[in-house]
């Protein structure tokens, strides 16, 4: 498919890709450029253009810290002006009708961008799927909320506008992705870490509902009353704390009212350091990113326990999972390499290791409470490494626990099956500098993409063939709602009451969620705390 595409903005000339039989479209605009007047509002149209665009390069990363951008080991101008989206396609021509996968990238909700070779869709285009990526304002762009902000939007809310631009990408989708071979009757939605926070609110929104109809969440889908929901990528705020928050930042960074702060250049709103919500007592020191969605009424009517009892959730086709070595889980061998570098400073939505006995201890009495001798019994901590051994159990046991109990209440008014996984992988580290391989978070995204370098020594025949059977499963489940198919170990879907997950790494099988006794504990622990 590489002569010029017609879609509603005009015609649009993509480029081969490696594999010449895919054909891949970059930069192309979904919405208006958020800027001057536009910032802070629900993205507009884009505008059209006359003539042949040329989709042949990525547009810029979205306003964020340079820091981030850097870090990030992405050379793209940052730019208010960086609503686009990109489309890779193996179709021949527009009759085909492929599923299409919609890919949201994670970073805190203050960095990332669609462009990240991460998230390259050729392989997934390779196997019958369209794959569509997209930047969203981020940060303060993405996520302030003021009550003047509220009082002019006609909804009186404010604070989504990042969740907009992913409900205008959907919208998109459905008007325009018929013309890259796509079927826009079956749309997945997919994301890792705040992509996969995304996922789950616009899985919970009214506003995305009927513009897609699979969820993939990869990490992060919590129980509404696990505590853990109030840092990680699953958190959100309400609309009078987003308002009050809001409030301060503005006062800090140049104060004024609306008219005044549209026309601050963007460089003057960004925070060269991660911004915090201390407001929000997660039973630990971790902390959420201080700009992350808002239960405003609209975007958002309600939070995750009120929505499933209400069963107003969007009845989509999930999968959802956690990976061993996250939400402060970490293998043995990097013990050491965690005392090395002693305790630090905690990122905003990330979650504290504890490899020291005192610093486990010290968690666990102001995390249990009453049930905290209780808790040792389980996890004891009669020395150093036993203690960052029982640390990163419970980490785990509460991660699979809590996405197994959210499955209980997803299910609850749901018709669609939900499938859910632990990855438990050992993958090798990003930076190539050498390192433990660990199941960490994010680490199974090149697998699911397909994106294991072939020149890559890193990459081994055994990682190519978990790889394989992960594109496999991904592509089916794009395409039909079951992740299932020939030649691949089969993959039951959730049923409240079996106690199991699906284990991917070293074999392909359901497992027990936690052991009898862990499981009780965690059961009775979130029944102490408040749902959200």
């Amino acid at each position: 498919m590489h002569s010029p595409l017609d879609i509603e903005t005009g015609l649009l000339q993509g480029i081969p890709g490696r594999d010449r039989s895919v054909t891949v479209y970059r930069g192309i605009p979904y919405a208006a450029p958020p800027t001057g007047d536009l910032r802070w509002r629900a993205p507009g149209p884009a505008e059209p253009w006359t003539g042949v665009r040329d989709a042949a390069h990525f547009g810029p990363m979205c306003p964020q810290s340079p820091q981030d951008r850097v870090a990030a080991g992405i050379d793209l101008p940052l730019s208010e002006d960086c609503l686009s989206l990109n489309v890779w396609t193996a179709a021949r021509d527009e009759s085909e009708r492929l599923p299409v996968l919609v890919w949201i990238y994670g970073g805190l909700f203050r960095a990332g961008t669609g462009a990240n070779p991460r998230y390259d869709g050729e392989r997934l285009a390779g196997k019958g799927v369209v794959v569509v990526t997209f930047n969203y304002r981020l940060g303060v762009f993405g996520f302030l909320s003021t009550p003047e902000l509220s009082a002019e939007s006609g909804h009186e809310a404010s604070g989504n506008y990042g969740l907009l631009d992913c409900i205008a990408v959907l919208g998109w989708v459905q008007r325009n992705i018929a013309a890259f071979g796509g079927d826009p009757s079956r749309v997945t939605v997919a994301g890792q870490s705040a992509g996969a926070g995304t996922v789950n609110f616009l899985s919970m929104s009214p506003l995305a509902r009927g513009l897609f109809h699979r969820s993939i969440v990869q990490s992060h889908a919590r129980y509404s009353a696990d505590p853990e929901l109030r840092y990680l990528s699953t958190s959100y705020r309400a609309l009078a704390d987003a308002e009050q928050a809001g409030e301060r930042y503005v006062r800090e960074h140049g104060g004024g009212g609306l008219r005044r702060l549209r026309k601050l250049p963007w460089q003057k709103l960004v925070d060269g350091h991660a911004a915090v919500d201390d407001a929000v007592d997660s039973l630990s020191v971790a902390k959420p990113p201080l700009f992350r969605p808002v239960v405003d009424g609209y975007v958002i009517p309600h939070g995750y326990a009120e929505t499933y009892a209400l069963g107003e959730q969007n009845d989509v086709f999930y999968i959802a999972g956690n990976n061993l070595d996250e939400s402060g889980a970490v293998p043995d061998a990097a013990f050491a390499e965690y005392r090395r570098a002693g305790a630090g400073t905690f990122r905003p939505g990330a979650p504290p290791v504890y490899v020291t006995r005192a610093d486990f201890v010290a968690a666990a009495e102001r995390r249990f409470g009453p049930m905290t001798e209780e808790f040792f019994r389980l996890y004891p901590a009669d020395d150093e490494d036993q203690a960052a051994r029982s640390a990163a159990a419970a980490a785990r046991d509460n991660a699979r626990v809590s996405t197994y109990l959210w499955g209980a209440e997803w299910t609850r008014h749901a018709t669609k099956p939900l499938y859910t996984y632990l990855w438990a992988y050992p993958a090798p580290p990003l930076n190539g500098a050498g390192g433990t391989r660990r199941a960490g978070h994010g680490s199974e995204i090149e697998f699911v993409f397909g994106n294991l370098d072939p020149d890559d020594p890193r990459w081994s025949y055994e990682d190519r063939r978990v790889s394989e059977t992960m594109t496999s499963y991904w592509a089916n489940f794009i395409a039909t709602g079951n992740p299932n198919g020939p030649g691949l170990p089969d993959w039951p879907p959730y049923v409240p009451g079996s106690g199991t997950v699906m284990r991917f790494g070293e074999k392909f099988a359901p497992e027990p969620v936690a052991e009898a006794a862990r499981f009780e504990f965690w059961q009775r622990f979130f029944a102490t705390q408040k749902p959200w």
